[in-house]
């Protein structure tokens, strides 16, 4: 290894960091949501509580406003913190430090979580009780949303593959979270007290990742990148400096004569502009937005509401949306995120990445036109449970492939001290794309 090619990350202990990382920033979410089932049960009014046999066979369904109202105000506690927070992180993690922003984040949540669980034990009415679930829903979305900007433009100072790992760890999160929702089922947990389990998985993740994080600056490879902008500032600085003083010394007079100047590459306190940047990465960018509009347009607002054609009567029909739209969803969707790190193809110049981006529009009308129930106006064309399945799986491995590329090849676009602006303007459009798919969902299955 010569000098110039910098210290190699051994035993992949940089990548396996941000593969925490990248777990930690979508996992306490993930496990927020598998734990539906038990915030809709402490939101049953106390009369229904007391009386549980009032409605045989309606146990699951809700019957209170607040039961009926959580999903959505779930949904817009969450999108909208989001989107705000990071947009708001392209702008101030250039007075913030990132350290701040990143272990302050996890911390944050880490509490967050804490408090949850220990609320499990806490009896409160409905009201305070969804209030408090919405408040936390914010501030997880908050500080996540923050955290997940920070930590793209972390990487985004790191080589192209290192975006890799944190796209792979929060598709390996999805699958965690599908999985804990399918054991829920087959051991049928009805009792808020084993859902500390949830909570308690959660707050070991985020400490696992604050630990992952304060190893990072002691790794010499990312160091190396970290800082290798400002030190060749400084080294080119320098030499310049020596330059002058050899010409000084050779020339009559003491005269300094500027036949060759040279000028630094830039100024590491300068600030770079966001506009700028993004005008050098728009069309990453607007890809990886139209890749999550189309994803969260039909999942799981459509996908979840597909009915089997082989379950009737039996435990498949139980176990279909679970096993067939989520956790298949998830492992492909972290297959395919997980595949950069193996090939980047097509290259971040290519003509053909925004292509694939665009054709990924064909999977909405096909969603549309497999077995959802109920439907008013489109007809069933693929109602077998293998054409769904197969569709969902060039739908997720897609998703996590494109998106993947596209966030690891946006920061790519732009010069080395412009790369964590880069990321962070890139985890913005990201969320973007969340926010615009979930809006328009509603619209698409209004037309079903």
């Amino acid at each position: 290894m010569t000098a110039r090619d910098g210290p190699q990350d051994r035993y992949k202990a940089v990548w396996l960091i941000f593969f925490i990382l990248g777990l930690g920033t979508l996992l306490p979410w993930n496990f927020f949501m598998t734990a539906r089932e038990y915030f809709i049960r402490r939101l049953a009014d106390p009369e229904e509580m007391s009386h549980p046999q009032n409605r045989t066979g309606e146990a699951a369904l809700p019957n209170s406003y607040l039961q009926s109202m959580f999903d959505n105000f779930m949904t817009l506690c969450a999108m909208v913190p989001l989107l705000v927070f990071t947009c708001l992180n392209s702008f101030i993690h250039q007075r913030i430090p990132q350290q701040i922003r990143i272990s302050g984040s996890l911390v944050a949540i880490g509490l967050v979580f804490l408090v949850t669980a220990v609320m499990v034990k806490v009896d409160m009415e409905p009201l305070p009780f969804f209030v408090f679930t919405m408040i936390s829903i914010v501030f997880i979305n908050s500080f996540g949303a923050i955290l997940q900007s920070s930590l793209f433009g972390l990487a985004g100072l790191l080589p192209a593959s290192y975006t890799a790992p944190i796209m792979s760890g929060q598709g390996l999160a999805g699958t965690f979270a599908a999985l804990a929702m399918i054991f829920s089922i087959a051991i049928g947990a009805q009792q808020p007290e084993s859902y500390i389990g949830y909570f308690t998985t959660a707050c070991v993740a985020i400490v696992l990742a604050i630990f992952s994080y304060i190893l990072l600056p002691r790794m010499d490879f990312f160091r190396y990148y970290s800082m290798k902008d400002k030190t060749e500032y400084h080294v080119y600085n320098a030499e310049l400096e020596t330059k002058r003083d050899l010409i000084k010394k050779d020339e009559p007079n003491g005269m300094e004569q500027n036949n060759s100047k040279i000028v630094p590459i830039h100024n590491p306190d300068e600030k770079p502009s966001v506009i700028g940047i993004f005008k050098k990465l728009w069309v990453m960018a607007v890809s990886v937005c139209f890749v999550f509009t189309v994803t969260i347009g039909v999942f799981p607002s459509i996908t979840a509401k597909v009915s089997t054609v082989l379950g009737q009567g039996n435990k498949w029909g139980l176990y279909f949306i679970p096993v067939s739209c989520f956790l298949l969803f998830n492992v492909f969707d972290w297959m395919g995120r997980s595949l950069t790190a193996l090939f980047t193809w097509p290259g971040k110049d290519s003509c053909l990445l925004p292509v694939m981006v665009a054709l990924r529009v064909v999977f909405i009308p096909i969603f549309m036109l497999c077995n959802v129930q109920p439907r008013d106006y489109l007809p069933v064309v693929f109602s077998h449970d293998a054409w769904y399945i197969i569709f969902m799986i060039f739908f997720s491995i897609s998703n996590g492939y494109l998106a993947s590329l596209c966030m690891c090849f946006g920061p790519k676009k732009v010069l080395a001290h412009e790369a964590e602006t880069a990321g962070a303007v890139m985890a913005f459009f990201l969320s973007l794309g969340l926010a615009l798919g979930a809006a328009i969902s509603f619209l698409f299955r209004i037309l079903i």
